[in-house]
């Protein structure tokens, strides 16, 4: 059953081989490791290979990235990366942890049910917003905490930027032979220069930022797991420098692509709202369509190299192009505003709307949030605000608005759509939005829940009870925008979403 393998791996399939309770060893192979699945652990051993994208010819240089892997790996998941465990003996009498000299490594991880897997929830349809959500946060702080590459490295520049990129397309073609696939590789290689050269400016300066960081550099589904109702992300790269030293936008495209890849746009998007408007960091979203196309070419490679290795057909490479070929074509961008008391469902409502893009190309600004954003604020922090006091006087709404609307036009200006959850109480504000639609090409809408004043005052005391949302609207606020609110007109109206 095993006779392809080499012996010291069909020597660890025995469960006599080590040194705690094993009823039965499974194996899992990628194209560039050998997983063994024993009893609450896994041991991870590199194959010999030797790629353009990297090298674990020697068994010196496996024992070095194995190190590599669980330094970078307990970063974000150190009860799971444990120790590397040197493998003494000879292939035939393999000595785990063993006296002697090594003659091979392995990464020992402690277990966890692979049902857990995102790719796997999400097959069995049970991913949810709120899973995303958490890996949001997750990550965000994950990038935060990451080290910044030195101005003076040649990480994340330009020319280091489309390298991979370029030799990633050239691994696939070498790889995935036919006139019609060889045509459609061609075309994104033009397609990538193309954005590549439009982008370097935008480049340099999220270089210049601290943007590029020591990043997962793997983020697809299957390198993310649920456990215990949490998102945790295991098994990054470590054998390249140039694919884990990134900026921030390839990491949140990866999983936004490979979400896209398995039929969930909607939780593409969300995910994607979520990072950026925890975040801050709405300008990584001027990349993230140019990043997506890339991942899914990785993910095609590596496809093509699996069915080179006898691992399965061609059709999930092609399947990966075809996704490419998706994320490049153009959108068409609409502008959606909200319009409606506190209490009324914009939120919810506009939830809904980043749920049900099937292009996964909406984003969402929220007024609650930006406008804490400008005080220095996270969105569940208190601003201890009067009414009409503290970051709710009239300059503070003013800057708000100005926000969500240099905001809206930079997004839209790079073809995403957009929806701004704010009150528009005044026709005014809701103008000024119209003209910005006009101004970008994009289309333009006007969300406005109705429901009833005994629904807005259960609401608005029911959220405040609970914290978990960042508007601080109280009765009071309420009282007054009934004073304040100018109507939808009849023009706006027929603009409205869902019934008038």
């Amino acid at each position: 059953m095993h006779a392809t393998l080499p012996q010291l791996i069909s020597a660890l399939l025995q469960p006599v081989r080590y040194a705690h309770p094993v009823s039965a060893v499974d194996l899992v192979q990628t194209h560039i490791s050998w997983v063994l699945l024993a009893g609450e652990f896994a041991y991870k051993i590199k194959k010999p290979v030797s790629l353009k994208f990297l090298d674990f010819g020697t068994l010196e240089q496996r024992r070095l990235y194995c190190e590599e892997e669980l330094r970078l790996n307990r970063r974000f998941a150190p009860d799971i990366y444990l120790e590397v465990v040197p493998i003494a003996g000879t292939p035939e009498e393999p000595l785990l942890g063993g006296a002697g000299a090594a003659i091979e490594y392995a990464v020992k991880m402690r277990r966890f049910d692979e049902a857990g897997r995102l790719d796997r929830v999400c097959e069995r349809a049970e991913l949810r917003p709120e899973h995303l959500s958490d890996l949001a946060q997750g990550l965000v702080a994950f990038h935060e905490a990451a080290a910044v590459a030195p101005l003076d490295s040649r990480f994340g520049t330009p020319e280091r930027v489309l390298a991979p990129m370029m030799e990633n397309l050239d691994i696939s073609s070498g790889l995935m032979p036919g006139a019609d696939c060889q045509s459609r590789l061609a075309a994104l290689r033009e397609w990538t220069t193309s954005q590549w050269q439009r982008l370097t400016p935008l480049l340099w300066e999220r270089k210049s930022a601290g943007h590029v960081r020591e990043c997962h550099g793997d983020l697809h589904l299957g390198n993310l797991v649920l456990i215990e109702r949490r998102v945790r992300m295991f098994d990054c790269i470590e054998f390249n420098l140039d694919y884990r030293w990134i900026d921030v936008a390839s990491d949140i495209a990866f999983t936004a692509m490979d979400l896209v890849q398995h039929r969930e746009p909607g939780l593409a998007n969300w995910f994607v709202d979520q990072t950026l408007s925890a975040s801050g960091d709405y300008e990584a979203a001027l990349l993230l369509r140019f990043y997506a196309v890339y991942r899914a070419l990785v993910r095609s490679k590596v496809a093509a190299i699996r069915a080179g290795q006898g691992g399965q057909t061609g059709d999930e490479a092609m399947s990966y192009v075809a996704l490419a070929e998706r994320l490049a074509a153009p959108q068409v961008p609409r502008l959606v505003i909200t319009h409606g008391l506190a209490g009324c469902g914009k939120t919810t409502e506009s939830n809904r709307l980043l749920l049900e893009d099937p292009d996964a190309n909406t984003l969402r600004l929220r007024s609650d949030v930006e406008r804490k954003r400008l005080y220095g604020l996270s969105a569940l922090q208190r601003s201890a605000s009067p009414l009409d006091g503290g970051i709710y006087v009239a300059d503070a709404h003013e800057r708000t608005y100005d926000r969500l609307r240099d905001l809206a036009q930079m997004l839209l200006l790079a073809g995403w759509s957009v929806v701004v959850d704010a009150a528009f109480l005044r026709r005014a504000e809701r103008a000024r939005f119209e003209a910005l639609a006009q101004r970008c090409g994009a289309a333009f809408a006007v969300l406005a829940p109705q429901v009833s004043l005994e629904q807005l005052r259960e609401r608005i005391s029911a959220r405040q009870a609970a914290g978990s949302d960042a508007s601080e609207a109280t009765l009071a606020v309420l009282e007054k925008q009934l004073g304040w609110i100018e109507p939808l007109e009849v023009q706006e109206l027929a603009l409205r979403l869902g019934p008038s």
